[in-house]
């Protein structure tokens, strides 16, 4: 979901003949993209799960079992799940948690709603990650310098909350002007990345082959076995291991199934393997000396203080471009589930701000952007550490999972027609290790869980609101509304007064004279020479190509239905599109003698009608701060009639 859509409209991953270097340039783009914020856990990761381990002390089976349990998330959660099985799950060629909504909502037909449910669900929970994200990295990566020999004890909580809010600040404030510019730079720079904590793992576990024994799943199963509640607390640290698992599905229609599986199985993977287990080498051999000494052993930054005093300062500077990156995918990732899910109608119209001329999916929300700003911002200033923010991160995450197993069951179910033995057999027992991994994390609500949780609450109730207020405004509209058929042939009988030019009005219900057309002819008792009525579908896949997107009927000689169909990643250019006519249809189209009709109701709260009260007044809220429908539309402002009655809900 992030940068990088092919601007042909079709995913990589629906061209068969797409050539070897194409596959590797991919791959290199998706390292850069798909895979920087699970490429940037190692910062945080086993630190914060020894750390869950650590209340009384540390030994070696802690180390040894934590360090399993992180290999065995990352080879059955995001290699076997994720890798394997879901990048095989898509909408031609689409990922993520809306995509695979509108797979399963045309598997299901008319029973779709459990489906739209999920999707909901899963996308309000994405949000929660996507503010997170951002500032769990950045500041986990600033408090490196921590580390440094000779500056490490002049740098202070200050200096790091400063520095990490410049930096992320800076991030958000360069969205407006898009990121093709610094894009092509990702991929060598996460390239490099993972070569570097790979090299440091592997450096480190030659002072340590036996760490490799950790490969074994029993010294896992052993540690939560003997911890009890504490173990399932580290489960939910564990958990970071396997953040930004989500990002290897959405962003598929950008890179495809088999760069994105290329670029895990040749090098992230490895890299990320070989870093956990360079860092359990690292904590057993210092644990070793510490023994030997007699002297107390204590948690550590185990990454950073992995690198030699003379390359540390580089490896800081890597971490903090990385997690930049990481933060970039995350952050676009907003602005493309956004888009979808307004497409989708669950969410009001928004700004869209095309930020490239050759790639359709760079695109920039304003409102999302500094509405994430803001979220970043007091998540830093509250908790003031990566340690007091881990807590929060693996909620969202996990939540998100569960739903997108449930989807994936009714993919599999319904959409390519497994017997329901089968697709119980596989799907279960990953819904099994999200749930548990869902329970584990739901242990730290206390400690800032609740964080995601509150935001998910809260984008899931806008959407609720949306989706039924707008409901009842359709039920209000269907209710005054009068077929087409009738009216055209009662104007036919008794014509008004005739104007020139043609004119547009805009409707959910083609079938259904608009009201703008009904209130234009009330008040204005004028017909245009044409008149055509435009409903706006989306369709349940990504793109729809041109030659697909006009389908016109006739009424009569005064009027034609038009239907614009639009994928749910395409952004609706209305003017434009209906010059692309079927061959044989006449659609005369003189710009300077057009008009378009637009209904605007206005709503009215009502406490024993529709919706509660304050239901009413957030329903309100959306409407009044959705985009102009001639700015969504791309309709020229001076083009643009707008006729309405009161509504109340």
């Amino acid at each position: 979901m992030s940068s990088g859509t092919d601007t042909s409209g079709h995913s990589p991953l629906s061209r068969p003949d797409i050539s070897r270097p194409a596959t590797i340039a991919l791959a290199v783009g998706a390292i850069g993209v798909v895979f920087g914020d699970i490429g940037t856990s190692p910062l945080y990761a086993f630190r914060e799960a020894l750390t869950q381990s650590a209340r009384d002390g540390i030994d070696a089976s802690e180390i040894l079992g934590v360090l399993s349990l992180a290999l065995w998330s990352l080879i059955l959660v995001v290699t076997i799940k994720y890798v394997i099985f879901l990048t095989r799950a898509d909408n031609q060629g689409e990922g993520g948690v809306l995509a695979l909504t509108a797979l399963a909502r045309r598997a299901l037909g008319r029973r779709s709603r459990i489906a739209l449910v999920l999707g909901a669900a899963g996308a309000a929970l994405f949000y929660g990650d996507a503010i997170i994200t951002p500032a769990l990295s950045v500041l986990s990566a600033v408090e490196g310098l921590r580390t440094l020999p000779g500056i490490g004890a002049m740098v202070d909580e200050r200096l790091i909350l400063t520095l990490t809010i410049v930096i992320l600040v800076a991030l958000f404030v360069i969205q407006s002007r898009g990121t093709a510019s610094v894009s092509n730079l990702f991929g060598p720079i996460c390239i490099l990345w993972f070569l570097a904590i790979g090299g440091l793992g592997l450096w480190h576990i030659a002072d340590e082959p036996s760490i490799l024994r950790v490969i074994s799943p029993h010294y896992a199963a052993y540690f939560l076995a003997n911890h009890g509640v504490t173990g399932l607390f580290v489960l939910g640290a564990v958990f970071l291991t396997v953040t930004g698992a989500e990002a290897l599905t959405a962003d598929m229609g950008h890179f495809g199934r088999v760069p994105i599986q290329l670029g895990w199985f040749m090098l992230v993977f490895p890299a990320l393997m070989l870093n956990y287990l360079g860092q359990g080498a690292f904590a057993l051999n210092a644990l070793e000396t510490a023994q030997a000494a007699g002297t107390p052993f204590t948690n550590q930054d185990w990454f950073f203080l992995m690198a030699p005093d003379q390359f540390r300062p580089w490896l800081v500077g890597l971490s903090m471009l990385a997690t930049i990156i990481a933060s970039q995918a995350v952050i676009t990732g907003a602005y493309s589930l956004t888009q979808q899910a307004i497409q989708l109608g669950l969410l009001p119209r928004l700004r869209v701000r095309q930020t490239s001329a050759r790639h359709s999916g760079q695109i920039y929300l304003p409102s999302i952007n500094w509405l994430l700003l803001a979220g970043v911002l007091v998540l830093v200033t509250q908790f003031r550490s990566s340690s007091a923010m881990a807590a929060a991160y693996g909620i969202a995450v996990t939540g998100t999972m569960v739903v997108t197993t449930c989807l994936a069951y009714i993919v599999v179910r319904h959409r390519w027609n497994w017997p329901r033995a089968t697709a119980i057999l596989v799907v279960t027992p990953f819904l099994v290790l999200d749930l548990i991994f869902f329970g584990a994390n739901i242990l730290r609500v206390i400690e800032g869980g609740w964080v995601p949780l509150v935001v998910a609450a809260i984008i899931a109730l806008l959407i609720y609101t949306w989706v039924r207020g707008r409901g009842i405004v359709r039920m209000f509209e269907q209710r005054q509304s009068v077929p087409l058929a009738d009216l055209a042939a009662a104007l036919s009988r008794r014509p008004p007064e005739r104007v020139e030019g043609t004119a547009i009005f805009l409707t959910a219900n083609p079938d259904s004279a608009p009201g703008a057309l009904l209130h234009n002819l009330k008040h204005n008792k004028v017909l245009h020479e044409r008149n055509l009525v435009v409903s706006i579908r989306t369709a349940d896949r990504p793109h729809v190509p041109d030659e697909e997107r006009v389908a016109m009927t006739e009424v009569d000689a005064n009027f034609a239905t038009v239907i614009l169909t639009y994928g749910f990643m395409d952004s609706p250019d209305v003017p434009s599109d209906l010059g692309f006519a079927p061959p044989g249809v006449r659609m005369p189209m003189n710009p300077a003698k057009t008009s378009y009709f637009i209904g605007r109701n206005t709503i009215k709260p009502a406490a024993k009608q529709g919706m509660p009260l304050w239901q009413d007044r957030i329903f309100m809220f959306l409407q009044r701060n959705a985009s102009d429908p001639t700015d969504f539309f791309k309709i020229p402002p001076g083009k643009v009639l707008e006729l309405g009655e009161q509504v109340t809900v």
